[in-house]
C-alpha cells in the first residue's frame, strides 16, 4: 500500500500557476536597481520579439520537474504486507565465560577432542537461533565483564558476536560477580515481567569488584531470574611422553569450579543450577532450558515499510541535469555560428 507523510504538500502544485497569472511580467515590475547605463545596455540586447519563446516541450518539461519534486516532498512510503511476530516479552540475557581455562581441551565433540569454548559455542548458537521473539543479548567475561551485544531481536547478530568470541579477548581470570552486576544493570529498567540470565562458566570468581552471591542478592531483588551452568569434565587423561601410553596421568580438568556459589546463584534467584560434563549434557541443558522458559505464543503485527521519496527527487535532478546540459550546448552552438558565418564570408 502507498501512502504519504506529508500529503498536503501538494497544495503547493498550482503554485507555478498562481505566480504566472497573478504576477505582472518581469518587463513590467519596477526595478529594483537603477543602472545609469542601462540604456546603452538596451541598445545591444536584442529586440523583445526576437527572443524566442519556450516551446510546450520545454514547458511539458519544467511542469514534469515541478511535479515531481512536489512527489517528493509529500513523502511518499511503501507500507507491505502485515507479518505476524511472536512475542513473548521476555529479555533473555547470556553470559559466557572466555577466560584462559576455557581453552582446556576436554570435550569431545565425535571423536575430537575440543577446547570448552568451541563446544559451547555449538550448543549455545542453536539455543540462541531458536528463541524467536524473545530479545536476546550477550555479555562476554574473563577478568572483565563486558556487553558484547544488547538485547536484540536479531538473533543472527547475537549467534555471529558468540561465534566470533575468543578465549583471552576479556582477560585470562574469571569475573562473575561483575558479569551479573552487568547484567543487572542491562535489565533492571527493561520493561516487561520477564528478564533471565543465562550464566555459563568453568571456574570460580577470581577477579572483579562485587561478589556473585551479593550481585545475586541485587539480581533477586530486581526480579531477575538466573539459571547457572558448569561446564567441564570430572576426568581427564593428559599426554605423557609417549600419548597416553607411559607418562600419562588422569586428572579432574573442573577442580576450579565452585559449584557451592553458582548452586547459591541459582538459589537466591529463583533459578537452577546445572551441570555439563560433555557437549550432550549440555544440549540436554538448553533443551531443559527452552521448557522452563518456552517462547511465547503471543503475536504481534509489524508492517515493513519502505521510503520512496529519494526516485522521484532523483528524477527530478537527473531531467534537471539534462535540460540544463542541453540549453548550455544549445547556447554554445549558437554563440559560435556568426563566427562561422563571418569566416566563410
Amino acid at each position: 500500500m502507498l501512502t504519504f507523510d506529508l500529503p498536503w504538500a501538494a497544495l503547493a502544485l498550482p503554485l507555478p500557476l498562481l505566480t504566472y497569472w497573478l504576477l505582472p511580467p518581469a518587463h513590467r515590475q519596477q526595478p529594483a536597481l537603477r543602472v545609469p547605463f542601462f540604456s546603452q545596455l538596451a541598445t545591444l540586447a536584442p529586440e523583445r520579439e526576437s527572443r524566442p519563446r519556450p516551446s510546450p516541450r520545454h514547458l511539458l518539461l519544467a511542469a514534469l520537474i515541478w511535479c515531481l519534486l512536489v512527489l517528493a516532498a509529500c513523502g511518499p512510503r511503501w507500507i507491505g504486507d502485515p507479518l505476524q511476530l511472536p512475542v513473548s516479552g521476555r529479555d533473555l540475557l547470556l553470559a559466557v565465560d572466555i577466560s584462559g581455562s576455557m581453552q582446556i581441551e576436554d570435550m569431545v565433540i565425535g571423536n575430537d577432542q575440543v577446547m570448552r569454548v568451541v563446544a559451547i559455542k555449538a550448543v549455545v548458537e542453536q539455543f540462541i537461533r531458536a528463541r524467536e521473539g524473545d530479545r536476546i543479548g550477550l555479555i562476554l567475561f574473563g577478568s572483565r565483564a563486558y556487553l558484547q551485544a544488547p538485547l536484540t531481536f536479531d538473533r543472527e547478530t547475537v549467534a555471529q558476536l558468540l561465534r566470533e568470541a575468543q578465549v583471552g579477548f576479556a582477560g585470562e581470570e574469571t569475573a562473575i560477580g561483575d558479569a551479573i552486576g552487568l547484567a543487572v544493570k542491562r535489565l533492571r529498567e527493561r520493561p516487561g515481567t520477564r528478564h533471565v540470565l543465562i550464566l555459563l562458566t568453568d571456574g570460580a570468581n577470581t577477579s572483579g569488584t562485587v561478589s556473585p552471591v551479593e550481585a545475586a542478592r541485587v539480581a533477586a531483588g530486581e526480579g531477575i531470574v538466573i539459571y547457572t551452568i558448569g561446564i567441564g569434565a570430572t576426568e581427564m587423561i593428559t599426554r605423557g611422553l609417549f600419548g597416553t601410553g607411559f607418562g600419562a596421568r588422569r586428572i579432574n580438568p573442573s577442580v576450579d569450579l565452585d559449584e557451592d556459589a553458582l548452586q547459591e546463584i541459582a538459589r537466591l534467584t529463583g533459578g537452577r543450577y546445572f551441570r555439563a560434563r560433555n557437549p550432550q549434557e549440555l544440549i540436554d541443558i538448553y533443551a531443559l532450558l527452552d521448557e522452563l522458559e518456552p517462547v511465547g505464543e503471543e503475536t504481534r503485527t509489524y508492517r515493513p515499510q519502505r521510503s520512496l521519496y529519494h526516485w522521484p527527487l532523483a528524477g527530478a535532478l537527473l531531467l534537471s541535469v539534462l535540460w540544463a546540459t542541453a540549453s548550455l550546448l544549445r547556447a554554445r552552438r549558437l554563440a559560435t555560428r556568426p563566427a562561422s558565418r563571418g569566416v566563410a564570408s
